[in-house]
């Protein structure tokens, strides 16, 4: 006797057919975001310990350079925090501009136009007068207080975040200068360290943006030793 069966795969299976960099969690930071304020720190942290290696460095001038790499990415991660709040505050206040516009114009077709220009360039080539119509509508329907710009708790979450991420990227690299006597090799011990994490970073990176693990590692890792080398020749 014939039996009617559909297969019916589980959640799971679906799940494992979504590219690692597609699979969507809610995180305070994006990779993208993360790998940044990473490699950022670092190039800060190393265009610093990176000079002991040209100076004649005793044991409390070597202090007080590490002293220094960390004062100088506790400052940029304030500075890299505080300008997260304020640029979010500004997009928002633009976002508001738009919505006010599109809620007083008499002219649909400029609103529409409005709302397609706010929109992925990938999306809005893809979308139709009346998937815009639809949205525009959607949006009539906002109640005001959602317009206000402000600044959330998740807000403040995400600048910490990258506040720590910028300062704890000094932690790995300074670590070889405290525990090894001898500066040459701790400056060997404390750049392998650099390297690795580098590379760690377009790893990342690449499993989020589909690209070659290795090759975007490597990438990432010549990339950044250049920036550091440019950092230290202009003097940062």
């Amino acid at each position: 006797m014939a039996t009617n069966f559909t297969y019916r795969p589980s959640p799971r299976a679906y799940e494992e057919e979504i590219p690692p960099g597609l699979v969507r969690k809610k995180r305070l930071l994006d990779p993208i975001d993360r790998v940044s304020e990473i490699l950022f720190g670092l190039i800060m942290a190393l265009s610093i310990t990176c000079t002991i290696s040209v100076t004649n460095t005793n044991e409390a001038r070597l202090k007080d350079l590490l002293f220094a790499a960390f004062g100088c990415n506790v400052a940029w991660g304030l500075v890299d925090a505080v300008a997260y709040i304020l640029t979010k505050l500004a997009v928002e206040g633009h976002n508001k501009s738009i919505l006010h516009f599109i809620f007083k114009t008499k002219q649909p077709e400029k609103a529409r136009s409005f709302i397609a220009d706010s929109l992925p360039t990938s999306i809005a080539s893809v979308m139709k007068a009346e998937d815009l119509e639809k949205l525009r509508a959607s949006l009539l329907e906002l109640p005001p207080q959602d317009l206000k710009p402000r600044v959330t708790w998740d807000d403040i979450k995400i600048s910490l975040a990258i506040f720590l991420l910028v300062v704890v990227s000094t932690i790995p690299i300074s670590i070889p200068f405290l525990f090894i006597d001898n500066v040459g090799i701790a400056i060997r011990v404390s750049n392998l360290v650099a390297v690795i994490l580098m590379f760690t970073c377009g790893w990342l990176l690449a499993g989020y943006s589909g690209y070659n693990r290795i090759k975007t590692g490597l990438f990432m890792t010549l990339l950044g030793a250049a920036l550091v080398s440019i950092t230290i020749a202009l003097g940062g």
